[in-house]
């Protein structure tokens, strides 16, 4: 089915791409894909994800790049037939495409022309001339001579930097933040990530629909169902496979679990971090309930392997339907006193007011996601825009706070919160009857399909192409922490170097989704 955009003046064919997301691809040129991106930047949009795939056994390599207009999603496709690959760079245009674009080039060799070209996931891990995602590409054994990263210097009267990381004190994944500082207050901070690289996306090329999934829901552990659901939404698109009405309302149970679940955590930990022990404690228990109740009803406390495509591996009993209403009954209890605890504690509020704000404009020019967004001004929810069922029918109004600090990612977490309490409650009273699976149909041979949900960090994005015995040719998960990283380089700036810790936690981004 053919249809057009607000961009009919680009010349650009769109086609509605089956599936659960509200999709239009098209195939565009080099000019074409600037102008769409640039088009659908003026229109209050923003980027989504972008990668490329090696298909020089049909057409040569491809820039994938999805956008979010409003309430759908565009995805266009771009085409390069040279051994040199390359195409526009876009980060002038969406500056989160910049560390995609570095790491795109690192995994395929496709260049962006323009923009920073400083390696980003390569650690020296292999040969500069090695690119691993290229078909039958090799990665020699051994380590290349290591080169130091180009951080970028800040220079003046007094400026001296302070590294930290990549191996941190604690039980947390690695990752480098060079401050450039005078005395205690931060001008510049520069972060260098990639440690954690698996060669995720290699291991799921080959990998059949059915078994990839497993993978998937280990990209990030903290975000297993919001991986597992996107993923069984492109193959469920891939193969036209219709999901049964009740294992998307349990799909979405687990999902708003899951959410509740890192709130509590994030809470507890940044009150943690200002001093407040006692904020840890309780909302460490409060997650741990939440846990067990997981393992009692699922038989997992994170339940990675509760979804499968075309549905969920387990159904859920009457009693164990009650078992989630009674413990989330108690735990709403609780949830209220520890907010009135944390909003009149005067210490607390002083470490949270005004730290490492994000203003609503420059969340916008820097395209941050999720609760991040939420908390500076911007009114993104996946949830509510592309209302995809289950959501449909729920009514979720996106949780909005203008000041951007560590006060307001708190408050978004707060309510949040109490929201993901109220959605389960409202899918364990609607829930459908009926089977919890659906059988996988024909792949849809060389086509791009995407599968996506509103994790608790923000969007996760899965991009998925199979062949036709239902073997993953490429797929390409996507994290909102691309977009986040970044804009905590900013939050920090101004602020003293003892408050990093805070801010950080403040945004708790995925170090493994982002490497992959």
């Amino acid at each position: 089915m053919k249809t057009t955009t607000p961009f009919a003046e680009l010349d650009v064919v769109w086609t509605a791409m089956p599936g659960a997301l509200p999709a239009l691809r098209a195939d565009v040129g080099a000019v074409q894909l600037s102008q769409v991106c640039q088009c659908v930047r003026d229109d209050g949009g923003r980027l989504v994800s972008l990668w490329g795939e090696d298909r020089r056994n049909q057409d040569g390599f491809r820039l994938c790049v999805v956008l979010e207009l409003g309430e759908r999603l565009l995805v266009v496709e771009h085409p390069m037939h040279s051994d040199v690959p390359s195409y526009p760079d876009l980060s002038a245009i969406f500056p989160s495409a910049a560390r995609l674009q570095r790491a795109t080039f690192d995994l395929l060799g496709i260049r962006a022309l323009g923009g920073d070209a400083r390696p980003w996931l390569r650690h020296c891990a292999w040969a500069a001339d090695t690119f691993p995602l290229r078909g039958g590409a090799v990665v020699a054994a051994g380590t290349p001579p290591r080169e130091p990263y180009p951080f970028i210097p800040v220079e003046g009267d007094g400026v001296h930097e302070i590294a930290v990381g990549p191996v941190h004190a604690g039980t947390i994944e690695p990752g480098h933040f060079r401050f450039s500082v005078v005395g205690e207050n931060v001008l510049r901070l520069e972060a260098h990530l990639g440690y954690t690289h698996k060669g995720i996306e290699k291991r799921l090329e080959g990998m059949t629909l059915a078994d990839g999934i497993a993978l998937a829901a280990r990209v990030s552990g903290d975000s297993t169902i919001a991986f597992a659901w996107a993923y069984a939404m492109a193959a469920e698109a891939l193969t036209d496979t219709p999901v049964p009405p009740r294992a998307l309302a349990l799909r979405a149970l687990l999902l708003e679990r899951e959410r509740l679940a890192n709130h509590l955590g994030d809470i507890g930990g940044i009150g943690n971090d200002a001093g407040l022990g006692f904020g840890l404690v309780q909302f460490s228990r409060l997650k741990e309930d939440l846990l067990r109740v997981n393992a009692e009803v699922w038989a997992a406390r994170y339940p990675m392997d509760a979804l499968m495509p075309g549905g969920v591996r387990a159904d859920l009993t009457p009693d164990g339907a009650q078992r989630l209403l009674d413990s989330m009954a108690s735990m709403e209890t609780e949830l209220r006193v520890l907010r009135d605890i944390y909003d009149n504690h005067a210490g607390l509020q002083d470490r949270f007011m005004g730290a490492g704000c994000v203003t609503p404009a420059l969340a916008q020019q820097l395209g941050v996601v999720g609760l991040v967004a939420r908390a500076s001004g911007q009114a993104q929810d996946w949830r509510a825009s592309l209302r995809m069922p289950p959501y449909a029918g729920s009514t979720v109004t996106p949780v909005v706070r203008e000041d951007g600090d560590v006060a307001a990612r708190v408050d978004v977490r707060f309510d949040e919160a109490f929201e993901s309490l109220r959605l389960c409650r409202h899918f364990l009273a609607t829930m459908p009857a009926g089977p919890i699976r659906a059988q996988l149909g024909q792949v849809r041979t060389g086509h791009l399909a995407v599968g996506g949900v509103e994790g608790w960090r923000g969007p996760v994005l899965v991009g998925l192409r199979a062949s036709a015995d239902g073997r993953i040719v490429r797929c390409h998960p996507h994290d909102p922490s691309w977009h986040n990283w970044p804009a905590i380089e900013h939050a920090i700036m101004g602020n003293i170097v003892p408050d990093f810790p805070l801010i950080n936690k403040s945004f708790n981004l995925s170090y493994s989704g982002h490497d992959l």
